[in-house]
């Protein structure tokens, strides 16, 4: 009996390690791609949106009612490459957190002896709930900020290097394409996959430009389309309207950053004088408390 015993745990162990061994290199080899999905995301009709994560959208059908009640940032989620449908699934999952830490700390509390009363925790977890809702909003609206930054500041590098690929006598085609290809990061990887987008589907790169600015809320990224589309249909020379274009872009961010800057500083005058306060306080309380 002890022999078989020992004999079912080596061949369960035995089991469980080849079952690993399989996954792992399941996951380690190139998995087939699905060329149905792949073709469909790459041509679609023209006036669609953004082709994104068909699978993903499919799971979080269940919140599309929900969505419409939210009214979420469209904008600033398609800036962060997020759908309605995962911010909506962020409130909920952040409001169920917020929802369920008062009725935790209240168990651990009676746990341990102390029985707070019943609208303690009940008022608690509507409050926390719409605390952590409200903390998931403004983390999108924060972050969306910190990209627009960003990507004005790509766009206006990118401004620089379309003039400077028009100056090697490229055309305005090439010279968007050849322009997004020099640089790295999500901005020109969003931008490729624009043009990508729109040589697939024989659209004019610069009407797939505006669509993605229209769509993100970047205006600026839409004047680069609106520049080169007068050099593609009309011929015009645009070397210097994208020159002037990105210098007064470098003027606006650099005002944009001179005002950050002031804003954080006078935030910085209110604990300064809180530490004037203290130190007032610690200097006066020997001769108060002689009086």
């Amino acid at each position: 009996m002890i022999l078989n015993w020992h004999l079912a745990i080596s061949v369960l162990g035995g089991a469980a390690v080849g079952l690993g061994l399989f996954l792992l290199v399941r996951e380690a080899l190139p998995a087939t791609p699905a060329l149905g999905p792949a073709l469909r995301r790459l041509h679609q009709p023209p006036g669609l949106s953004r082709p994104r994560a068909r699978a993903t959208v499919r799971d979080l059908d269940w919140l599309a009612g929900l969505t419409r009640w939210v009214r979420p940032p469209h904008r600033q989620l398609a800036l962060l490459g997020r759908t309605p449908e995962q911010y909506t699934l962020s409130l909920v999952l952040s409001g169920l957190v917020g929802l369920a830490t008062p009725a935790v700390s209240s168990a651990i509390l009676f746990l341990g002896g102390i029985r707070p009363p019943v609208v303690v925790p009940t008022v608690g977890s509507l409050g926390f709930a719409l605390l952590a809702m409200l903390l998931a909003h403004r983390n999108v609206l924060v972050r969306a900020e910190r990209a627009r930054r960003e990507f004005t500041q790509a766009v206006c590098a990118y401004l620089d290097l379309v003039a400077l690929q028009l100056a090697a006598a490229h055309g305005p085609v090439q010279a968007l394409e050849r322009a997004a290809e020099v640089c790295d990061g999500w901005v020109f990887e969003r931008i490729r996959e624009s043009l990508r987008i729109a040589q697939l589907q024989m659209h004019s790169p610069w009407a797939e430009l505006r669509d993605l600015a229209e769509r993100i809320g970047i205006p600026e990224l839409g004047d680069v389309g609106a520049i080169m589309q007068s050099s593609g249909t009309e011929g015009a020379q645009v070397h210097d309207s994208l020159r002037s274009r990105a210098d007064s872009l470098r003027d606006q961010i650099r005002t944009d950053n001179l005002a950050r800057a002031e804003t954080i500083t006078s935030r910085l005058d209110v604990p300064g004088a809180l530490l004037v306060f203290v130190l007032v306080g610690f200097v006066l309380y020997p001769f108060v408390a002689r009086i």
